[in-house]
């Protein structure tokens, strides 16, 4: 098979596509695609306008493989100017949060005009931390009254069904005004494609289309729900919230067709395409939600010495219950019986009184250290004093800690679950499977105990790791293969309009 190959579309091979919408101007494109998909069905490789090698999908599955530099300079008149559209664009929020500005840092490095529209709520964090010249292309939208009010009965309802309709709510505000601004960069010619960088959720809605210019969204990535062995750990009211809540989202999404009607839907794994609205008209292309930053999460050549002689293991996250640091605590509390062990853990949130007191009960206090919130800095410091990271999450979407440790050539023990296990493999790290908690658990403590008493094997998964997150999930090297995205949908759209 060809080495070229990064994004694979995620239709069945000999199934015809959907029709494309009723716009002269996605006539070419959508020509183009289902050349593209009728040559799949046959089993022959064929070539994007520029050079996005589609792969043969007679496996029936779906994979990244890297991709070189771009070697091809864009077409004339197919340079994208883009537009990226977040609800949310600051490092102090960080997960989804972080992603846009990834793109627009990057993008700008690349020499490619890129243009961000966020709310305003992100003004004062932004004006610090961006320069002048880049400040210059982002524009704010107002909050008001309205949605203040409704921010404050989000607190008060369940996080996962406040997230699918009151989230939903504020989310659609943000994008009715980006949109209106994307409308008036378009008119003034400053913009010739459209981002919608989050929410990464799948199932969310977007009012983001029509706007004259190809739309994309993604990376997505959701679908999630709680393993089979451990759905007790969700409340039944926060279960039956979130079934009112998906088909609350499935209405609005054909009410609200943005997502249904955009040129390309990237998605981070079959699961998340499985999740996105029926009747998505555009491209489904793969490519992972997250990425790494190598200039801050550098591997470690020699470990930092802990003066203590035992394995350190770390964690970083928020302190909620479907992270699943109260398994992790009973996990160490069996594993110190075998293995010399000390549990470093980062992170606030609502459990982090009540983890402190299980710790204390177990019998911990000299093993387990709560460091609290921690900067990206800071984080990577107590990292590089690690031997391994532990990531026991039970309903985890993305998992960028994972990356993060890989880059610092640290093994990974995670739950085989999510997107620790979309990441990880035998060669970088030891996923546990959750059939149910206490196997969870025990299994948990055996790796740690492998893991402890096996330092080659720590060395040997940490070098693995780093070669994997070079190859895939770089960002500089993910810009680039989304810049390849944008060049062929502006290309693309470029032939439409001549015709």
């Amino acid at each position: 098979m060809p080495k070229n190959r990064i994004i694979r579309p995620l239709q069945t091979p000999g199934t015809p596509l959907a029709p494309p919408p009723k716009s002269c101007m996605w006539d070419s494109a959508a020509r183009m695609l289902r050349a593209e998909h009728d040559s799949l069905a046959t089993g022959d490789s064929v070539t994007t306008p520029v050079g996005l090698e589609i792969a043969d999908l007679r496996d029936g599955g779906i994979a990244a493989v890297p991709a070189p530099a771009r070697t091809k300079a864009a077409a004339p008149g197919s340079q994208p100017r883009v537009l990226l559209i977040a609800g949310n664009a600051s490092r102090r929020f960080g997960g989804e949060a972080v992603l846009p500005l990834h793109y627009f840092e990057r993008l700008h490095a690349l020499g490619v005009e890129a243009w961000l529209v966020t709310n305003q709520r992100n003004e004062a964090e932004l004006r610090e931390l961006l320069p002048p010249d880049l400040l210059a292309y982002v524009r704010f939208v107002p909050d008001g009254p309205f949605v203040r009010a409704c921010g404050r009965l989000w607190e008060k309802l369940p996080a996962r069904f406040a997230n699918f309709t009151i989230g939903q709510l504020l989310e659609l505000m943000d994008q009715s005004r980006a949109a209106a601004v994307a409308r008036q960069l378009i008119q003034q010619g400053e913009v010739n494609i459209v981002h919608q960088v989050t929410p990464v959720s799948p199932r969310h809605v977007s009012v983001i289309r029509r706007l004259g210019v190809p739309v994309i969204m993604g990376p997505m990535n959701g679908g999630m729900s709680y393993p089979r062995g451990f759905a007790g750990r969700e409340r039944l009211i926060d279960r039956l919230f979130m079934n009112v809540g998906k088909h609350f989202a499935n209405v609005m999404n054909r009410l609200m067709p943005g997502k249904r009607e955009a040129q390309v839907l990237m998605v981070a794994n079959e699961r998340t395409r499985r999740a996105l609205p029926k009747g998505c008209l555009g491209a489904v292309l793969l490519m992972p939600e997250n990425g790494v930053d190598l200039g801050v999460w550098r591997p470690q050549h020699a470990r930092a010495a802990s003066g203590d002689g035992a394995a350190h293991f770390a964690f970083a996250g928020r302190l909620v219950d479907w992270k699943g640091v109260d398994l992790l605590l009973r996990a160490a509390a069996i594993a110190r019986d075998e293995a010399d062990i000390r549990v470093d853990i980062a992170g606030d949130g609502p459990w982090r009184v009540k983890l402190e007191d299980m710790s204390r009960d177990l019998g911990l206090e000299k093993l387990v250290k709560f460091h609290g919130w921690l900067s990206h800095a800071a984080c990577a410091e107590m990292l590089a004093r690690a031997d391994a990271m532990v990531l026991p999450s039970l309903c985890e979407c993305g998992g960028a800690v994972v990356l993060e440790a890989m880059a610092m050539k640290l093994p990974v023990i995670a739950t085989d679950w999510g997107g620790p296990a979309d990441y990880l493999d035998e060669r970088c790290g030891i996923l546990v499977e959750p059939r149910e908690e206490q196997q969870f658990i025990r299994d948990l403590a055996a790796a740690m105990v492998k893991l402890a008493n096996t330092p080659a094997l720590r060395i040997a998964m940490g070098e693995a790791g780093y070669e994997k997150v070079c190859a895939h999930y770089d960002w500089p090297r993910k810009v680039t293969w989304m810049c390849e995205v944008y060049e062929s949908q502006v290309a693309a759209s470029r032939v439409a309009c001549a015709r």
